[in-house]
């Protein structure tokens, strides 16, 4: 495994800034992901860990090491990408054993260290195939795989489970959070813009913002206690609800945030009302959507189904010990 720091990484094409300095300690074993909206700086910063970017000014260390100027074959690191890029020629084997082979291992240990990762991934039975003959998640769990066998300090992973449909995209994430128990003393940075995958695998995200880091922390520190506007309205799903005016100044707040299972539907007597203008009843839970002439409707997520229609007004009141203040910059009142 790798400790990896990064001090005041900055990368520049031309006259664009695209990282703004960056300083980020990621620990030995840790999994850690990137996220943040498209052209946040996230892959571009993976890149750089990679080596794939040169890095304009500051510092990349492994493990205390200065590592600016290395291969990315001699940082001891595998990546994972969104389109997979196997040999469409090659078996899932030979895809596989392919970086082995050119590093000239033996027979029996490319042969070794290929069945221990196919068992580990369940693709045993794959081994003899064309890359065309599998599904989009067994293909990515052949690149997954690839990558193990190489033995490496650090994996990175590149929006892997974007090409995927959403049955699949639940198995692969399972998959790649086992895989990260089995691997406890591999380090793993991982980009993605969805943010349950971020949620569900990190043990600790790092949220970027036009090339600078906006909050690190675990997943229920920046659901709970978010650095900022920005993190709290994108980090949950469905994102954090926000009110202004005098909703807000009635607690000394130029902003006040409210995650929907937070807002209850009371028959009087709530601190606001509002006009239901949608419902979504997904089973286990549903979202009531309500007009309360904010900028975006306010979601309340209940239990269960709900009988609410188009048009019913209705009374909501808070948790109040649940609800995050925020001046005029953004920032929390605390």
């Amino acid at each position: 495994m790798a400790n990896i720091q990064l001090k005041d990484v900055r990368k520049s094409f031309g006259a664009v800034n695209v990282i703004k300095g960056v300083d980020l300690e990621i620990r030995s074993g840790e999994f850690m992901v990137f996220v943040g909206p498209s052209g946040c700086g996230k892959s571009t910063l993976l890149r750089l860990v990679a080596g794939l970017e040169d890095i304009t000014s500051g510092e990349l260390l492994f493990d205390g090491e200065v590592v600016n100027g290395l291969t990315p074959s001699k940082r001891g690191i595998a990546m994972v990408f969104q389109s997979y890029a196997l040999y469409p020629h090659m078996t899932v084997y030979d895809n596989m054993a392919f970086g082995l082979t050119l590093e000239k291992g033996s027979k029996q240990q490319i042969r070794e260290r290929v069945t221990k990762a196919a068992d580990l991934l369940q693709i045993g039975q794959y081994l003899d195939r064309l890359p065309k003959q599998l599904s989009g998640g067994q293909r990515q769990r052949v690149a997954i795989g690839r990558a193990i066998v190489r033995d490496p300090k650090v994996f990175l992973f590149d929006e892997p489970l974007s090409n995927l449909d959403a049955a699949l995209r639940v198995a692969t994430r399972i998959e790649i959070a086992k895989l990260h128990e089995d691997m406890n003393n591999v380090t793993m940075i991982y980009v993605t813009h969805d943010q349950v995958e971020a949620m569900t695998l990190a043990d600790r995200i790092c949220v970027l913002r036009d090339g600078v880091i906006e909050q690190v922390g675990t997943p229920m520190e920046l659901y709970e206690t978010p650095d900022s506007l920005f993190v709290a309205g994108f980090i949950g799903s469905p994102k954090m609800n926000f009110l202004s005016g005098d909703a807000a100044k009635a607690y000394n707040a130029h902003t006040l945030g409210v995650r929907g299972e937070h807002l209850n539907i009371v028959p009087e007597g709530g601190k606001w009302q509002g006009k239901v203008i949608h419902t979504e009843n997904l089973g286990a839970d549903s979202y009531v959507y309500l007009e309360m002439g904010m900028e975006e409707p306010v979601v309340v997520r209940l239990d269960g189904t709900n009988s609410y229609h188009t048009g019913d007004v209705v009374h909501i009141s808070p948790m109040e010990d649940k609800l995050h203040r925020f001046d005029d910059k953004g920032k929390p009142i605390r």
